[in-house]
């Protein structure tokens, strides 16, 4: 498992660059409800930026429909920009995903995703920033 880089902001500091929402998903380890996130089923060509600190995780030609609820990617944009923890929390054992720049909590990995990494990122739309591919 991987760390995160420390984060330099405070909490209040975080509280007012992030909405509320977003604050409780990458402060706080919270979740949005499945199928209530903007990007769930969203496909347009661009790539992922974390809402926090503006790093890029994912493109979005690693995005698909894994019929979870939550957008989910088969690969990171680069793996260093990505930090991992074991997460034992509501009874599961699962590795949660992080970002390595600023330790805002993105969600979880699973080892039930699609070739060519079977593993599938599942990721909280709170936590991103999309960016369009230019035209």
């Amino acid at each position: 498992m991987t760390e995160p880089a420390r984060s330099a902001k405070s909490d209040a500091e975080w509280k007012t660059v992030l909405t509320p929402e977003q604050y409780n998903v990458c402060r706080m380890k919270g979740t949005e409800a499945p199928g209530s996130g903007k990007y769930d089923k969203f496909f347009d060509p661009g790539f992922y930026n974390c809402v926090a600190c503006g790093a890029r995780l994912f493109d979005s030609d690693t995005k698909y429909n894994s019929g979870s609820g939550w957008p989910a990617f088969f690969d990171p944009h680069e793996h260093a920009s990505l930090a991992y923890k074991k997460d034992s929390s509501y009874g599961m054992i699962r590795t949660e995903v992080m970002c390595a720049n600023c330790g805002s909590h993105l969600g979880h990995v699973f080892e039930d995703g699609p070739k060519p990494s079977g593993l599938r990122y599942c990721i909280n739309s709170l936590a991103l920033e999309f960016v369009p591919s230019p035209k």
